[in-house]
């Protein structure tokens, strides 16, 4: 038998058009009509009154101006100020010798969890020195905080006003400063008695 044989038939190729010329372009958009733009009509906002923005939270005491001038300050005098100022000293010296400590002890854990490069197996030891030094870190972490508060508790002291509860605008009792020396809250105010 012999074999049949297909012939191909050749790609058929397009007429190549003829470039348009820029002017023959020109005219043919001169020719198009366009339809002339609509005029943008502004809705009128019409309010019958308008209310001045009053945000929901009030000002400080502290930031509020007393009408009477003769008033007295309410505010600590010199001498309890300065045992205040000599106590938050002995607590920052404290907290600022616990943080070095807490830090030294981070770092000798680092040092003591050996290189990564080592080839060796993860142990219930290693998971708890990592738990450690998270633990340490976070301690630190709330020394730092500590220790900026009473820093801020410094600075009022000498901005002359320690002692008074940026809520309700009272002194704060001296035995609350005694066992909290940085605190800017009375007891009404931290219970949220006073609102």
């Amino acid at each position: 038998m012999a074999k049949k044989t297909e012939e191909k038939k050749a790609p058929v190729k397009e007429a190549v058009k003829a470039p348009i010329s820029p002017k023959a372009i020109a005219k043919n958009t001169k020719d198009i009509k366009t339809a002339p733009p609509k005029p943008v009509v502004i809705p009128k906002i019409l309010t019958k009154t308008s209310r001045k923005y009053q945000p929901d939270f009030t000002k400080s005491v502290l930031d509020q101006i007393k009408n009477d001038p003769g008033a007295p300050i309410m505010r600590y005098n010199d001498t309890d100020l300065q045992e205040f100022r000599e106590l938050i000293q002995r607590k920052l010296e404290a907290a600022k010798k616990e943080l070095n400590y807490l830090q030294g002890l981070i770092t000798r854990k680092d040092e003591m969890g050996g290189d990564e490069s080592e080839n060796r197996y993860m142990t219930m030891e290693d998971g708890s020195l990592s738990m450690e030094r998270e633990q340490l870190s976070q301690m630190a972490s709330r020394q730092i905080t500590f220790i900026d508060h009473l820093e801020k508790a410094i600075m009022r002291i000498e901005n002359k006003t320690y002692g008074i509860c940026r809520v309700t605008g009272k002194l704060i009792d001296k035995a609350r400063l005694r066992a909290v020396p940085h605190a800017t809250l009375s007891i009404e105010a931290k219970m949220g008695i006073v609102k």
